[in-house]
């Protein structure tokens, strides 16, 4: 479970602080915060500039961090919160990945056409706190083993979904753990059981997706 729990949390935030290996000042990180959207394998890419100093460091020295805090946590320590540990690919998305990083954040359509590149943070380890007293590692092999949606498969979805819930209501995007969507500005994430089939999930969550819409007009 605790796999599992690593996983929602790194889907509910938007943004995290990465820390480099210092190219300027050596021996010393260097951290940042940053955008960020999960893969179809659930990892985190991020869109960075050639100027900026991170950028820079990971092309010089591929290890970083990755520090995650629960959105809108108001208690720090009694907030789930992790540190993924690994290293950083650079790499060119594919027409899926390119859309769904759009659609969680349209505003780097705009950077794209200037000296934005994207990389993958590939975890090794991940640190995982629930709360006090409540934190253990996560082994790649367990994200590794998390279950996948086809990117082709999340495009059909998203389209699918997008048809049936409220104008309002832009969906984000779809993994086999959770439905994302963004209701008046304000991202909301549906926790899908892993044992329910997509499409029912889906439609459960584009009721509940429903509903909260209609409470709040």
């Amino acid at each position: 479970m605790l796999t599992v729990h690593a996983i929602h949390l790194l889907h509910e935030a938007a943004f995290g602080t990465l820390a480099t290996q210092s190219s300027v000042l050596a021996g010393y990180p260097y951290a940042t915060v940053v955008p960020y959207v999960t893969d179809h394998a659930h990892q985190p890419v991020i869109c960075i500039s050639a100027l900026a100093e991170h950028t820079k460091n990971l092309l010089a020295d591929t290890r970083m961090s990755l520090s995650v805090l629960q959105p809108e946590a108001t208690d720090v320590q009694a907030a789930s919160r992790l540190t993924i540990v690994g290293d950083a690919e650079r790499f060119e998305p594919d027409t899926a990945l390119r859309d769904r990083y759009l659609r969680y954040e349209p505003g780097a359509e705009r950077l794209l056409a200037l000296d934005f590149a994207f990389f993958r943070l590939k975890p090794v380890k991940v640190r995982f706190i629930v709360g006090v007293g409540r934190m253990g590692w996560v082994e790649q092999a367990d994200l590794d083993a998390v279950p996948t949606l086809p990117a082709q498969e999340e495009a059909d979805l998203v389209s699918r979904m997008s048809r049936l819930v409220p104008e309002s209501v832009r969906v984000l995007g779809i993994d086999p753990l959770g439905v994302d969507v963004e209701i008046n500005g304000r991202r909301h994430r549906h926790r899908l059981a892993g044992t329910t089939p997509i499409d029912e999930a889906i439609q459960a969550a584009t009721h509940a997706i429903t509903a909260i819409t209609a409470a709040r007009q």
